[in-house]
Parts: C-alpha cells; sequence; structure tokens
C-alpha cells in the first residue's frame, strides 16, 4: 500500500482537494465509504497567516479525519512557511503546495500552475516549506504536466518534480493536463507512466479524469503510479470509494446506490454541514444536492428542483417528493468542464 512519509495508507484511493467542495464534511463522508486519505480544498497562504482565531474552527481537523491533508497556494516564497505551520497546528496531517491549478484568477496572481513555468522559485517554496515544518510531517506537491505541450516545458517540469524530490517531499500528486488545458481534452496517463518510471521507487498519485471506479483501477494497472487521486468524480459520489475498493478486492462492481440510499448520504451531508457552517450553510448544501441528483433516474427533474431551492423547508420538501419511493439509482455523468478542481 503507498505511504505518505512515515503515514501508511489503507488503500491507493485518495479524495483530491477540490476548491469550493472538500471542506469537512465532504472529507468526513468520503472517508466513511472508503477513501484512504482526503485533502482540505486549497487555501490561499495569506489567508491562513491572517486568520482571526474566531474563524480558525473550520480549519480544525477532528478525530474522524486523519489522516488529512491542508493544500496551499500562493505566490511568494516568504508567505508559504507560515501558513504551513498554522495548518500544522490546525492538525493536519500533511502539508501540500499546490503548482496545478489552472483557473485564470490563480495564474495572474502568479499561484498554483503559474509556478510550473519558473523552476527555480517553485523549488526554493518547496524547500521553505518543508525546512518550516515538523519533521515528522510529510510535505507533498500538487503539478500538472506542465504549462503546455512543449519540450522546455516538459523540461521544466522535470527539474522541479527532481527538486522536490531532493528536497524531501513525500510525494507528487501529477493531474495529465496542462495549464493550458484547464479542464478541457483528455488527461495524458501516458505521462503518468514516465513520471512514475522517472520517480521509481518514491510515490507518484495520479490525477485526471477519474469518473469512476474502473477509470481509478484502470489508471492505478495502465501507469504504475502508487495511488490515485479523485477529484471531480467524487462530488456527490462519495460511493466512488466503495466501489473501488469492491474492484480492488475482485469484487463485482456493487450496483448504484438506489434512491434511499442516497437520501440517507444526503441526509447525513445536510446535518455535518449544518454542524461545521450553520445555518450559513445552505448554499453549500443546496450546490452538493445539485451533484447528488447526478444518481436519482429522475436527475434532470430532482437536479432542477434543488437549483430552484432557496429554503431549508424547501430543500426538505423535494427529498419528500423525489426520495420517499425508492427506485434503483444510476451511475452519475459528470460534467468535466464545470466542475473545477484544483
Amino acid at each position: 500500500m503507498p505511504t505518505l512519509g512515515h503515514i501508511p495508507l489503507n488503500s491507493p484511493f485518495l479524495q483530491a482537494a477540490l476548491s469550493g467542495y472538500s471542506d469537512r464534511p465532504m472529507r468526513l463522508l468520503a472517508r466513511r465509504h472508503g477513501a484512504a486519505y482526503t485533502v482540505h480544498e486549497v487555501l490561499i497562504d495569506r489567508f491562513i497567516r491572517e486568520l482571526r482565531s474566531s474563524r480558525g474552527e473550520r480549519l480544525r481537523v477532528t478525530d474522524d479525519e486523519h489522516p488529512a491533508g491542508g493544500q496551499l497556494m500562493g505566490s511568494l516564497p516568504d508567505d508559504f512557511p507560515p501558513a504551513a505551520i498554522r495548518l500544522v497546528a490546525a492538525g493536519f496531517d500533511v502539508i501540500d503546495i499546490n503548482f496545478g491549478c489552472p483557473v485564470k484568477s490563480a495564474i495572474g496572481g502568479c499561484r498554483g500552475g503559474y509556478h510550473l513555468g519558473q523552476p527555480a522559485q517553485a523549488i526554493e517554496i518547496i524547500r521553505r516549506v518543508r525546512d518550516a515544518v515538523p519533521p515528522h510531517i510529510p510535505v507533498t506537491v500538487k503539478m500538472r504536466r506542465g504549462i503546455d505541450d512543449t519540450t522546455a516545458s516538459r523540461d521544466r517540469f522535470f527539474e522541479i518534480l527532481a527538486g522536490a524530490y531532493h528536497n524531501g517531499v513525500a510525494a507528487v500528486t501529477v493531474h495529465g493536463r496542462t495549464v493550458e488545458q484547464k479542464y478541457v481534452g483528455p488527461s495524458r496517463w501516458e505521462f503518468l507512466k514516465d513520471v512514475k518510471q522517472f520517480a521509481g521507487g518514491r510515490t507518484v498519485i495520479g490525477s485526471g479524469d477519474l469518473f469512476s471506479a474502473e477509470d481509478c483501477l484502470r489508471m492505478l494497472r495502465d501507469t504504475g503510479v502508487d495511488a490515485v487521486s479523485i477529484a471531480r468524480g467524487a462530488i456527490g459520489n462519495p460511493w466512488i470509494f466503495r466501489d473501488c475498493l469492491a474492484l480492488e478486492r475482485g469484487e463485482p462492481l456493487p450496483p448504484p446506490p438506489d434512491v434511499h440510499e442516497q437520501r440517507a448520504v444526503i441526509e447525513e451531508h445536510a446535518a455535518l454541514i449544518q454542524q461545521h457552517q450553520g445555518d450559513r450553510g445552505f448554499s453549500t448544501l443546496r450546490k452538493f444536492a445539485i451533484k447528488y441528483a447526478r444518481l436519482h433516474p429522475d436527475h434532470a427533474e430532482v437536479r432542477n428542483a434543488f437549483g430552484r431551492g432557496r429554503t431549508p423547508e424547501e430543500f426538505r420538501a423535494i427529498l419528500d417528493r423525489w426520495y420517499t419511493a425508492n427506485q434503483p439509482g444510476i451511475a452519475p455523468q459528470v460534467d468535466e468542464v464545470s466542475t473545477a478542481a484544483v
């Protein structure tokens, strides 16, 4: 089984950092359905350093979340160490550095995937973080396969990868798309095979186009990566981790959860959001409910109903309308472009 430094993982199926999604409720549900490790949605270094204690509760890692990673994104090397120390104090087991986010605001702010174009600064950030946090805290890095498809971009990727391992990172997660691709076009899994061959016995985690358990097992088999980081395929579908584990054991793929099982998990998610955000969390709940609707046999109608809902009372009425009579569920179809993950 893969490891993150000294931390053993009980399976190769991990939940990625998902901007706007992978908060504590989503991470807890992923863990309860079989994810071996989860990562908090990406956090901006300056935000972490300046976070008031009154809001710090949202960063606290609970006992049933471990192991959990906190992901940082920023521009200047000086900003990363204090933010990393703050995440360690909050209880995160791993510090993950984001060099992969392709969105315009990140690139324009010299963050995320921007660093793939400047190896010296990227390696300096890694070194600063590794030096700042205690030795027992693994540091990992998230990367895309480069800024673009040029040879120079590929060379810079491998320069950063070599520098990352040289400076003590425990693992590197690699997404098979370029920064310029964003979320459009196929993820090149053959590049992941090249990365694993370069890394040898060091931990490589693959990412990109993992929308089903079959995808996850195929990436492990075809590329040789040590683990897979499931991003958009896990939003509104924590059952993907259960499915992965079943296939790994050589068992048949479980059927999609029926409507009653879907309702139970949606209500569980709603309760976790209430505990985590209080009454302010309804917009978060609606966002997730729209994703859960993909598994319902009447998914278009249910999705539209959740989209129109504006109050907790309307949310309850939607559950009573669409989730009372039990029916078989369906395999979710993921919209690859509209759901961003970093």
